[in-house]
C-alpha cells in the first residue's frame, strides 16, 4: 500500500528534519521510500515543504498526485496544499501558528498547538519533533520507537547533541495525541 505525506511549514520550522526522520525510520522498517524536499524561493522564512512516500511495493514516481496526509506547520502553508490533497486525506494542524482553518468538508483535521506546546514543555526550536510526534501517534505510518532508536544517527556526528531533546519532544507529541483519545 503506497502512504503519501506532505509536511510544509515555514524555512527554519524543521519541516525538512522531520520529514527525513520519518523516512528514515520507514527505510529502517523495510519499506520503500521517497522523500522530495522543496524549497521556496525566499532565502529564509519561504515555505519549505516535503514529500515522504512510503510503500510496501516500489514507488514508481516521488510526487504525489494527492497525499494521503497533510502537515502544516503555517497558514501559507494550508492556502498551498489543502486542495491538492486526497478526499479523506487527514490534515495535521500547528494550531498556536495556523489560524486559518480548512475549507474543505472531506478531509479529517487533527489539531496539535506543536509551538505552544515546544514553548512551554522544552523550547521553540522542537515544534517540528512534537508534531512529528504526534503525527506518528495518530497514524503510525512508522513506529515512534525507531525514529528514537536511530535519533542519533539520523542527526549525525555533527548534531548527535540535540538527540535527547528531539526525543523528548517527540515523546510530548505523543503524549498529547494519547490524552486526545
Amino acid at each position: 500500500m503506497l502512504t503519501k505525506t506532505v509536511m510544509s511549514g515555514i524555512g527554519g520550522q524543521g519541516v525538512l528534519f522531520s520529514g527525513i526522520c520519518m523516512a528514515w525510520a520507514a527505510m529502517r522498517e523495510g519499506h520503500f521510500v521517497t522523500y522530495l524536499p522543496s524549497y521556496g524561493a525566499e532565502m529564509r522564512g519561504g515555505v519549505t515543504s516535503c514529500t515522504i512516500s512510503i510503500s510496501d511495493e516500489e514507488i514508481a514516481s516521488p510526487i504525489p498526485s494527492a497525499p494521503d496526509y497533510l502537515v502544516i506547520m503555517d497558514n501559507l502553508s494550508l492556502t498551498r496544499l489543502q486542495n491538492q490533497c486526497a478526499s479523506g486525506a487527514e490534515v495535521y494542524l500547528n494550531t498556536s501558528i495556523v489560524t486559518d482553518k480548512p475549507i474543505r468538508g472531506d478531509i479529517e483535521v487533527v489539531e496539535v498547538p506543536a509551538t505552544k506546546l515546544a514553548e512551554t514543555r522544552t523550547d521553540v526550536r522542537y515544534a517540528n519533533m512534537i508534531m512529528l510526534g504526534a503525527f506518528l501517534a495518530k497514524t503510525h505510518l512508522v513506529k515512534i520507537s525507531t525514529v528514537i532508536d536511530y535519533m542519533e544517527e539520523i542527526l549525525g556526528k555533527e548534531k548527535a547533541k540535540f538527540k535527547d531533546k528531539n526525543i523528548e519532544a517527540i515523546q510530548i507529541g505523543l503524549d498529547f495525541i494519547s490524552k486526545e483519545k
